[in-house]
This record gives structure tokens, sequence and C-alpha cells, in this order.
């Protein structure tokens, strides 16, 4: 399987690469050539802008811009490297040999807070230049026709974790390490993750069957929401810690975190939305299409994983 990947040294990108170490042949995009890169086989966006596509059936476009915790980019960078970047991609893809396009975006390109359970049914109203980067850019691929015999899969993941993967739920792991008592503890909330395993998986499979499976939007999220008071108790399981909890009223937790957007806190309001809010996400369609009852990971052991990585670094 000879397959073209953006975004190859990053988080999902290194993890894919090893997934498929054994069936896949690839080929990696990037801005810019490295000594020493992961990748034995390399082309540049110029490369591609020049002479279109290498000999591949598959391309899988994990690159972009991920969104900014400290709110310190310009809305104009998301665009630039989220939508103008996949619009030419894609663009070269229907000129091309290829036959399945997989475009990795992001359940912000539907919404930023959720009422209910998302799905793909979902009339996509992002409120970020992050969210609507990506939304644009599906836009532009849907609006696209495409050849018989080409395919077309734009995945919305959920938050993504992983060994290794340093993002909120490393934050958590932080307190608990310090010893700091958890004070989001009277947060009610349900929210949806996604194993980075699952996400390979997914992928995987997907390029397997591509032409099987119909062309379109797919939600990936593991099969069970779990609550941050939830995701709490299993840190505390695997680290083998008692976490003191605090019950402070929300709106005095909502009022620092707002101050931590003006002082670069490690808990501002975006970071608290992603750890408090309810963001539950279907995966039904995704489920039907591969014809599952159940993703390989569940949520439970996803998160086992990732918090165990933590502490061997």
């Amino acid at each position: 399987m000879n397959v073209l990947m953006s975004g190859y040294r990053g988080f999902v990108g290194t993890n894919l690469i090893e997934y498929t170490k054994n069936n896949w042949n690839i080929t990696g995009l990037t801005r810019h050539r490295q000594e020493n890169d992961i990748l034995p086989k390399v082309m540049t966006w110029q490369d591609v802008s020049g002479a279109g596509l290498p000999d591949v059936s598959t391309v899988v476009h994990l690159a972009g811009k991920a969104h900014d915790m400290k709110g310190v980019s310009q809305p104009a960078a998301y665009f630039e490297a989220n939508t103008y970047l996949t619009q030419e991609l894609f663009d070269k893809f229907l000129q091309s040999d290829a036959r399945c396009f997989i475009y990795c975006s992001s359940v912000k390109a539907a919404a930023d807070k959720v009422d209910g359970v998302l799905t793909e049914n979902t009339d996509p109203k992002p409120q970020t230049a992050y969210g609507k980067s990506k939304q644009m850019a599906e836009a532009y691929l849907l609006q696209q026709t495409l050849p018989a015999g080409k395919s077309l899969y734009i995945l919305r993941p959920c938050m993504i974790h992983g060994p290794g993967n340093k993002g909120n739920l490393n934050l958590l792991y932080n307190f608990v390490q310090r010893g700091i008592p958890y004070p989001l503890h009277a947060f009610e909330n349900k929210r949806s993750f996604l194993s980075v395993n699952n996400l390979c998986y997914i992928i995987n499979t997907m390029v397997d069957n591509a032409g099987k499976i119909p062309s379109g939007i797919y939600h990936l999220a593991d099969d069970e929401a779990l609550s941050t008071n939830e995701l709490m108790n299993i840190m505390a399981e695997v680290t083998k810690k008692n976490i003191r909890k605090w019950n402070i009223s929300p709106s005095l937790i909502r009022k620092v975190a707002r101050l931590g957007d003006y002082l670069h806190l490690p808990l501002n309001s975006d970071r608290l939305q992603k750890l408090t809010e309810s963001y539950e996400v279907s995966n039904e369609k995704i489920k039907n299409a591969l014809s599952l009852h159940h993703l390989p990971v569940t949520a439970r052991d996803g998160l086992v994983a990732t918090i165990q990585s933590f502490q061997s670094t």
C-alpha cells in the first residue's frame, strides 16, 4: 500500500507509521526536509505544487495547525495551514491516480459546545478560528465533484490521547503528582475521548476498505464517554495516590480561569472548558460503516495506558 502522509512527524502521524509499518509504504509530505528524518522517503509541499502527487493509492492528510491553548495565534495562520493547504492537496489528489483521500479534521469543525450528543447531522457552527478553518476545508472538499472510483473520508476526532501525548490529561496528571488538591470536583460532565490506537485502527481499516465505505464525514470517539471526576478516579488508581478533591464553586473557578487567560497560566478558559464541559460524540456512523460492535480499545483502557506513560517520562 503506497501512501502519501502529511503531518507524519506529529503525534498521530508517528503512531500511524508504527501501526502500519508492516503494510504501508509511506512517503512523507513536509514543508521542509530534515536530516535523519523518521521516514526514508519524503517530499515537500513545493514538490507537490510543481509535479503533483507521487505514485500512491492513498493520501492521509494529518498536517494542520492545532488549537492554540494560549490564544496567541493569529486567525490567518489557521486558515493558511488548515484550509488552503488542504484545498491545494485535494486538488492534486483529484488530478492524480490516487483512489482514497483521508482528511483529519476535528469535531470542533462542527461545534465548540455540545447540547446532548454530537452527530454528523449537526449543522456546523464553529466559533473559533481553528474550528472555522477546519470547517471551511471540509466544505471545499465536499463541494468538489468526486470522480468515479475515488473516495473521500473526512474524519472528525474528539480529544485524542495516547502514550507520550502531552495535553490536558498531562495537566491533570501534574496536579496529582504534585499533591495539589483537585479543584474541579463540583463540575458534572460527560465527555468523549479518542485513543490514538482506535484512531489508527479506524484509518487503517478505512484505507483497506476504501471504495466499500461511503464517502463523507465520520465522527471518531471511544465507545464510552466519561466524566472528568471518573477520569480523576482512574488517575488515582494508576498513580496509587489519594487525590484530595475540592468542591469549589464553578463560577469562582471560571473567574480564576479568565485571569489565567491574561496571565498565561496553565489553567485558562479554554483548558477549563476542555476539562469540564460536556462534549459527547457519537461514533455510531463509523462503527456501522466498518461493521463494528465496539472499537478495539475501551475508553478506560486507553486512558490507563496514557496515564501510565506519564509515569515513565
